[in-house]
């Protein structure tokens, strides 16, 4: 790109849209132009927060020609649609998790931007975060790992009537909550085979009010991993905990601390600070899209573990252990 500043679009005026707009408020090298939001004064006051204009549908927004790039921080339903509209209009693309909650819609949309030769970025800041940064640093030293088991669950009383508890706005759990399964495509590699078990509870038909999601994964390298997934009234206790489990130590974070276990002693884990990531991924974005510079996931990575996020739809469904194409 040339020295002229980047303009932008974005989708969205909830949590992860006004961190988008403050990291593009602060680059030089970006002006967001507008923002389209699903409630008029919601959205007139981010508008003036950050100094932009608002537009009345996301079709008005990603057809207008001055904006180069469209920031997608809405409900995941609409992910899909809007990348593609966008891309088909020639402008770069960045899209909160999930690219799509449909495998085909997906796929199309990384062969779309290629043909268009433009971004399309999916946002994996959990990559980025002190936690997967540990992990990274500190997996050489338990020897092989053979288990692993991830539990984030939220306990909501009562449960917000919010797009996140709406089936078809949020998705399947594990495609919505991609970030459970990336961190263990991008730690542990290829899958063999997922079985899940997932369960509602609802007064409703649209909106629940609890979900209870548990996935098994097997790894070609011979890992079994456990990853539960779980938000509501039901849930009576908070936990976010990642233990890796391999033949010469542990790996144990809770919450915020982490430790290493081995034979006779325990070495406590310093873990970064999960703040300010999304402000680091914004400008990754844009120094890649000035400079050239690599970004730290792509749209194909972030496929894959769609993949495997929708075997485990399908098994829940099915009932049946589903094996996971390459």
């Amino acid at each position: 790109m040339d020295k002229a500043k980047l303009q932008v679009g974005l989708v969205g005026t909830g949590y992860a849209a006004k961190l988008r707009a403050e990291a593009l408020l602060r680059d030089g090298r970006s002006h967001l132009v507008a923002v389209v939001g699903h409630t008029p004064e919601k959205t007139e006051a981010f508008a003036k927060d950050f100094q932009c204009s608002v537009m009345s549908s996301w079709q008005e927004l990603v057809a207008t020609n001055e904006i180069d790039l469209i920031v997608i921080c809405t409900v995941n339903q609409d992910h899909g649609a809007i990348a593609s509209a966008a891309l088909s209009r020639g402008k770069h693309v960045i899209v909160e998790y999930p690219l799509s909650i449909d495998i085909v819609e997906a796929e199309e949309l990384i062969a779309l931007a290629k043909a268009q030769n433009k971004l399309l970025h999916v946002e994996h800041i959990e990559l980025l975060g002190g936690l997967h940064q540990a992990l990274k640093q500190h997996l050489p030293q338990v020897g092989h790992v053979f288990y692993v088991r991830y539990n984030t669950i939220k306990p909501e009383h009562p449960a917000p009537r919010k797009w996140t508890y709406n089936h078809n706005l949020f998705g399947f759990p594990m495609m919505a909550a991609l970030s459970r399964l990336h961190r263990l495509t991008d730690l542990f590699g290829k899958v063999l085979t997922v079985n899940c078990h997932n369960r509602f509870w609802a007064t409703q038909t649209d909106y629940y009010q609890s979900c209870f999601c548990v996935t098994q994964l097997s790894f070609s390298s011979g890992l079994l991993a456990q990853v539960i997934y779980a938000k509501g009234e039901t849930l009576w206790q908070a936990e976010r905990r990642f233990e890796v489990h391999g033949e010469s130590g542990g790996l144990i974070f809770d919450g915020e601390t982490g430790v290493l276990v081995k034979a006779g002693e325990s070495t406590p884990i310093e873990v970064g600070s999960r703040r300010g990531l999304f402000a680091k991924d914004t400008t990754m974005v844009l120094d890649h899209l000035f400079h050239g510079t690599p970004l730290y996931v792509t749209p194909e990575e972030s496929l894959y573990t769609l993949k495997v996020a929708d075997a485990a739809r399908r098994s829940a469904e099915t009932g049946l252990t589903i094996v996971v194409e390459d």
